[in-house]
């Protein structure tokens, strides 16, 4: 599906149908629709039909009519101060899904003006695009389709020449760079771990980058087992012990065009367990299902990465990714062993399917070598977050608050759900070993998303502002949005962190 930006004369050649937006307002003890933004002889005509005698523009009223021969949709949407980004954007998500489904337009153009509830067209044009980037994707690479969708082409037409203003058409030129960087994401979750281990995710991203985001500048080092071994990253080797494949590090470095001595450095990383068994732990059969998603951190963090690069950020960005999968087999870590990680801290193996935060921890330290001013990792990393938090919000904690609160603001700003967690000392307490240094599992159940992010805090540099984000709970099945599918990944908090990464471009 594509977008394009024109002007009202040229839809009428090319649109099968016209959507117009209503608001309504109370007068009188009734509601009235709110029509001043059509463009008169569409309103004219739209007044003297039969239907606009019910017609109030309350959200989620239609009527249909025709104007010189082309069909017009007047959708209400309620009352205008009401309509905020998120409500926009989910509005015209499930405008954008009844279209589709109607399988009769091949072109539908969008009245700009009427859906300005933002007070900015290109405000709004973004939201509008981004919604329907995101309603529009399925994931259908192993699946025949027994038919195409027809609607193939959206249209975003102003009028007195404001749809067709550079402002508006970068606008959504942004969208669709950011929806696209999230549907990588999606598309990465969403392959089965039989086609998505270590080395093809890796070749993936080798490719993509070479391929996609030519001219940006972005340098990639892809680490393989000889190469990891010399890092001596013991923790991630020890995860990777049982696996038909060899573990990577992929290694993105992207510096902007204008730097000084005060450029910020920003190091991202993400677990990329392409798929968890559990190892010797192992994980029930039923738990087991669902576990290709384990890699959502790092996909969440390269698709970040990959917007913030096509947003020309003013930060220079490291990117890493620990890719392995956690496999079963004669050659398996077992719990009670004790693995010495690449910083020389040694952990005792508690719980084998508490692997994640073991190649984080190496990821962590192998990006701290690069001496970031600021490192975010992500990860789908306890199922106590979601005890914690609940499955529609992501938990984020660190050891600076300014960063925290920093990308609390990107959060509400691109309306994701993402909400503060404290790292008290007495978390890393419980994840002490008699044996070893550290232990990767914690003697009970209580606090265990905190506690694995204390332990993760535990390889990160001194002087490095710092903050972990555990997806567990967002990475995937937020159908609740009407943007994001029922079933598999969401591509949820790429926009807030794309937003942090760029100062706000996304």
């Amino acid at each position: 599906m594509k977008i394009t930006v024109e002007s009202l004369k040229s839809t009428y050649e090319k649109s099968q149908l016209m959507v117009l937006a209503a608001f309504s307002k109370e007068s009188n003890g009734k509601t009235q629709p709110v029509l001043s933004t059509w463009p008169k002889e569409i309103k004219d005509c739209f007044l003297s039909t039969v239907d606009s005698k019910f017609f109030e523009g309350k959200a989620g009223q239609t009527s249909f009519f025709e104007f010189l021969g082309e069909g017009v949709l007047a959708i209400g949407f309620g009352e205008k101060t009401k309509l905020k980004k998120e409500n926009l954007r989910q509005e015209c998500s499930k405008l954008y899904t009844k279209l589709k489904a109607k399988d009769v337009y091949h072109t539908v153009a969008f009245d700009l003006d009427t859906f300005n509830s933002l007070r900015s067209l290109p405000d709004t044009a973004a939201i509008m695009s981004e919604a329907f980037y995101l309603t529009d994707y399925t994931y259908t690479k192993f699946k025949k389709l027994d038919h195409e969708p027809k609607l193939k082409h959206v249209i975003i037409f102003g009028r007195d020449n404001k749809a067709t203003s550079a402002k508006v058409k970068a606008s959504v030129e942004s969208s669709k760079m950011t929806t696209s960087a999230m549907n990588i994401c999606r598309n990465l979750i969403n392959d089965p771990p039989n086609i998505l281990n270590s080395e093809s995710y890796a070749k993936f991203v080798e490719k993509d980058v070479k391929t996609n985001l030519k001219g940006h500048g972005i340098k990639i080092k892809i680490l393989n087992k000889a190469d990891i071994k010399k890092e001596k990253m013991g923790l991630l080797l020890s995860v990777n012990a049982a696996s038909a494949y060899e573990p990577r590090i992929v290694h993105l470095s992207y510096t902007p065009k204008k730097t000084t001595k005060n450029t910020k450095h920003i190091a991202l990383v993400g677990k990329g367990v392409t798929f968890d068994t559990g190892g010797v732990s192992l994980k029930p059969s039923g738990a087991m299902v669902g576990m290709k998603t384990d890699m959502g951190g790092s996909a969440t963090v390269y698709a970040a990465f990959r917007a913030a690069v096509q947003h020309e950020s003013p930060y220079k960005i490291s990117c890493f990714l620990g890719i392995t999968d956690n496999a079963l087999s004669a050659n398996a870590t077992v719990p009670d062993s004790v693995i010495k990680s690449r910083s020389g801290k040694t952990v005792e193996i508690g719980n084998t399917d508490a692997e994640g935060r073991l190649v984080l921890a190496d990821t962590i330290d192998y990006a701290c070598s690069f001496n970031p001013d600021e490192l975010i990792d992500a990860a789908t990393l306890t199922g106590a977050c979601l005890i914690a938090v609940g499955g529609k919000v992501c938990a984020a904690m660190g050891n600076d608050d300014k960063l925290l609160n920093n990308f609390l603001k990107s959060t509400k700003e691109k309306s994701e759900l993402v909400v503060g967690l404290p790292l008290f000392d007495i978390y890393i307490k419980d994840m002490k070993s008699e044996i070893a240094d550290l232990k990767n599992i914690g003697g009970s159940r209580n606090a265990g998303c905190q506690k694995a992010g204390a332990f993760l805090g535990e390889f990160v540099k001194e002087g490095v502002s710092w903050m972990h984000l555990d997806i567990a709970g967002v990475a995937d099945s937020q159908g609740y949005l009407p943007y994001c599918p029922n079933n598999g990944a969401s591509g949820l908090i790429v926009r807030s962190l794309g937003h942090y990464l760029t100062n706000g471009k996304i």
